[in-house]
């Protein structure tokens, strides 16, 4: 089946901007023309816009997405290439992960804070502790 920018645009939740953006880096370098120049996107395009937007999504930069498509187009011998890519990301993105899950511990025990505080119609009355986790997340974790 063959897509329209603005259709891609509409499945995706993405501009039409930033798919010519994309195309323009290098990053969806597949799309076919018609004979009146508008842009036509296809499953596989469309396939590629959704590792695109799972990588951009989750951090990795436009320049690393662009070594990632670039290696897939010259075909299996950059398998072992890739892979150790996706396996770093992967471990980026399992910090990511471990960083927010800290944070929203923390937001856990300020809604239960104030929760007994709005119930109490005071925070005078709430012993003061220290939050039990980590106050401070490392950023560079």
């Amino acid at each position: 089946m063959k897509y329209s920018i603005k259709q891609v645009a509409e499945i995706t939740g993405l501009t039409e901007s930033t798919l010519r953006y994309y195309e323009s880096e290098g990053l969806l370098p597949n799309i076919q023309r018609a004979k009146n120049g508008h842009r036509y996107y296809d499953e596989s395009n469309l396939e590629w816009i959704a590792v695109i937007n799972c990588l951009k999504s989750t951090n990795m930069p436009i320049d690393q997405i662009k070594i990632f498509v670039n290696l897939h187009s010259e075909g299996d011998k950059t398998l072992h290439q890739r892979l150790e890519m996706i396996l770093k990301h992967r471990e980026n993105v399992q910090k990511q992960i471990n960083k927010l899950n800290k944070y929203m511990e923390h937001i856990n025990y300020k809604v239960d804070y104030y929760k007994l505080a709005c119930k109490l119609g005071t925070e005078k009355e709430i012993k003061k502790e220290k939050y039990p986790g980590h106050l401070y997340v490392n950023e560079s974790e």
